[in-house]
C-alpha cells in the first residue's frame, strides 16, 4: 500500500474540488482527523498495517462532500472503492476502511477498535481549546446551507450535543474529556447570559428613543403629507390612506405575524423587544401629539426618511425592531439566490407600485426617496464611524507584517495558507505565502495601510465591509 503517495494525491484533489462553501468540512478538517487518528492509534497500540488502514479511512471519510452533503459517508465509501485498488489496497482492506468510515455518521456507532478511534478523531475538536473557533466554522457552513437559522438554535444544538457525546476510546477520554467539560460549561455560561436579563445597559433608552424618532417622523412629516415609507410601515400607511383605518393598530396587527416568526427564527429576546417597541409606537401614535413642521415635499421626504432611519437604527441597537420586513426576508433568502438587500428592495418596489396605482405616481417617487434616506441613515446609526472593515493582505514580507499588526497596532489576525505567483510569463512558478486577514474600524484603515506599505510597498491589500463582527477583540454593535 502506497499511503504516502495516496495522501498527497487525494488531499490535492480535495483542495481543488471541494466546494468553497464548506467552511468546516474542508481539507484542513481532513488533515486534522488524520493527525488525531494517528495520535490515538499509536496510544491504543495499533500495528502498522491497521494504522495505515485507519489513516486511509480518515483521508476518505468526508470525501462524499465532493458530490453532496446527504449520506456523504456512503458516497465516501464508493469513492474509496474506486480509488484504493490502484494504490495497492486489497478488497478486504477496503471493506474494513468502509466500515470505519461509516462509524463517523451521526449518531456515531462504533464496534471495532478502528471504528472507535476514527469516530473519536472526527470529533477530537470537542475536547480542545480551539473548539469555539472550529465550531464557528461548522455554524457558518450549516448557516450557508440553510440548515441553521439563528445563533440561538446553534447554541442549543451544540450544548445538547456535548452533553450527550461520549468518547469511545480510553485514550481520547484521557486526552479530551477534561477540556470538553470546560467547553460545555462555557457554552452553558453563554446560554445563561443569552437568556439572562431581557434588557441590559442602554437597551431601554435605545428602544424609547427609537419609538420617539419613528413616531416623530410619521406624525410630523410623513402622515400629514400623505407620504409613504418602505416595509410593513409603508403598507400600514398605505392602508391608512386608502381606507382610513387606525395607523397605530395597523402597525401592531401587520407586524404580529412577523413577531411570531422572529421568536423562532431570530430569538426570544429579539421578539419580546420588538413586540414592546411596536406596542409603544402604537400607543404613541394614538395619544402623543407632534407638530406638523413642513409641507414642502422634498423636506418631508428627506427629514421623514432621516428620522425614520434613526428610529430603525436605534431600535436595532436596542435589540429590537418595529418593522417585520426583515424577518420575512430572512425566511425568503434561505430559498432564494438573491441577497437580503435585493429582496428588501424587491418587496418595497411592490409597495411603491401599489402606491402609484392607488394614490399618485408622485407619492410613490417621493416614497422611494424617503426609503433610500431612511436606509442610509439606519446603516450609519448601526455602524457609525466605527464601521468595521475586513482587510486582506498578500505580501512576501508576511512575517514582518504579522508582527507589526499584532505588536504595534494591537490587532488580532487570521492567517490563510496560499500561493502567490502564477504570472503570465511564468505560470508554473509559485511560492507559498501567508495571507493575512484582520478586522479594523474605518478610522484605522489608513494607519494600517501605511504600516503595511512601510514594510512592503508592493503588498497587495483589499478591504471589504464587515457586518456585525463578534468575538475576538472586536466589540459587538448590533444585538440579537
Amino acid at each position: 500500500m502506497d499511503y504516502k503517495g495516496l495522501e498527497t494525491y487525494f488531499l490535492n484533489k480535495l483542495k481543488k474540488e471541494l466546494p468553497l462553501s464548506l467552511r468546516y468540512h474542508d481539507v484542513e478538517h481532513v488533515r486534522d482527523v488524520i493527525t488525531a487518528s494517528e495520535r490515538l492509534g499509536k496510544l491504543e497500540g495499533l500495528k502498522l498495517h491497521d494504522l495505515i488502514l485507519l489513516k486511509t479511512a480518515a483521508l476518505f471519510h468526508d470525501s462524499g462532500f465532493l458530490i453532496q452533503r446527504e449520506n456523504h459517508e456512503d458516497i465516501s465509501c464508493k469513492i474509496a472503492r474506486d480509488e484504493l485498488p490502484a494504490w495497492g489496497y486489497t478488497q478486504e482492506d477496503i471493506e474494513i476502511i468502509c466500515r470505519t468510515i461509516r462509524a463517523t455518521k451521526l449518531p456515531q456507532k462504533a464496534e471495532t477498535l478502528l471504528e472507535k478511534i476514527l469516530a473519536d478523531a472526527d470529533l477530537d475538536y470537542l475536547g480542545r481549546t480551539d473548539y469555539a473557533e472550529i465550531s464557528h466554522k461548522l455554524y457558518l457552513e450549516l448557516h450557508m446551507a440553510s440548515l441553521l437559522h439563528s445563533t440561538e438554535e446553534w447554541q442549543k444544538m451544540q450544548e445538547e450535543f456535548l452533553q450527550k457525546h461520549t468518547y469511545f476510546t480510553k485514550s481520547a477520554r484521557n486526552l479530551r474529556q477534561g477540556q470538553k467539560e470546560k467547553n460545555l460549561k462555557s457554552l452553558q455560561h453563554m446560554s445563561k447570559k443569552h437568556h439572562g436579563p431581557l434588557f441590559s445597559g442602554n437597551d431601554i433608552l435605545f428602544l424609547i428613543l427609537s419609538v420617539l424618532s419613528a413616531s416623530f417622523a410619521l406624525k410630523s412629516f410623513l402622515v400629514p403629507n400623505h407620504f409613504l415609507d418602505g416595509g410593513v410601515t409603508g403598507i400600514s400607511i398605505l392602508l391608512y390612506e386608502i381606507y382610513g383605518w387606525d395607523l397605530g393598530l395597523l402597525l401592531l396587527l401587520l407586524n404580529l405575524p412577523f413577531i411570531v416568526l422572529s421568536w423562532y427564527k431570530v430569538g426570544r429576546n429579539f421578539a419580546i423587544r420588538s413586540t414592546l417597541t411596536i406596542v409603544l409606537i402604537a400607543i404613541t401614535m394614538q395619544y402623543m401629539q407632534f407638530p406638523e413642521l413642513t409641507h414642502d415635499k422634498l423636506l418631508v421626504a428627506m427629514f421623514g426618511g432621516f428620522f425614520m432611519g434613526i428610529g430603525v437604527g436605534l431600535g436595532m441597537r436596542g435589540g429590537g425592531t418595529f418593522d417585520g420586513m426583515e424577518v420575512l426576508v430572512l425566511m425568503t433568502t434561505k430559498k432564494s439566490s438573491f441577497s437580503i438587500t435585493e429582496l428588501i428592495l424587491g418587496m418595497n418596489i411592490c409597495i411603491f407600485v401599489i402606491a402609484a396605482i392607488f394614490m399618485k405616481v408622485e407619492t410613490a417617487l417621493y416614497a422611494i426617496l424617503t426609503y433610500i434616506i431612511a436606509s442610509l441613515t439606519t446603516k450609519y446609526v448601526i455602524e457609525g464611524i466605527e464601521a468595521y472593515t475586513g482587510v486582506t493582505i498578500v505580501s512576501g514580507e508576511s512575517a514582518a507584517i504579522k508582527k507589526a499588526l499584532v505588536l504595534e497596532l494591537d490587532r488580532g489576525i487570521t492567517i490563510y495558507k496560499g500561493e502567490r505567483g502564477f504570472m503570465k510569463d511564468s505560470f508554473d512558478k509559485s511560492t507559498e505565502v501567508d495571507i493575512i486577514f484582520t478586522v479594523v474600524t474605518r478610522l484605522e484603515v489608513r494607519r494600517l495601510k501605511n504600516t503595511v506599505y512601510a514594510i512592503d510597498p508592493k503588498a497587495f491589500i483589499f478591504t471589504q465591509t464587515v457586518r456585525e463582527p463578534q468575538g475576538g477583540i472586536v466589540k459587538e454593535i448590533v444585538k440579537h
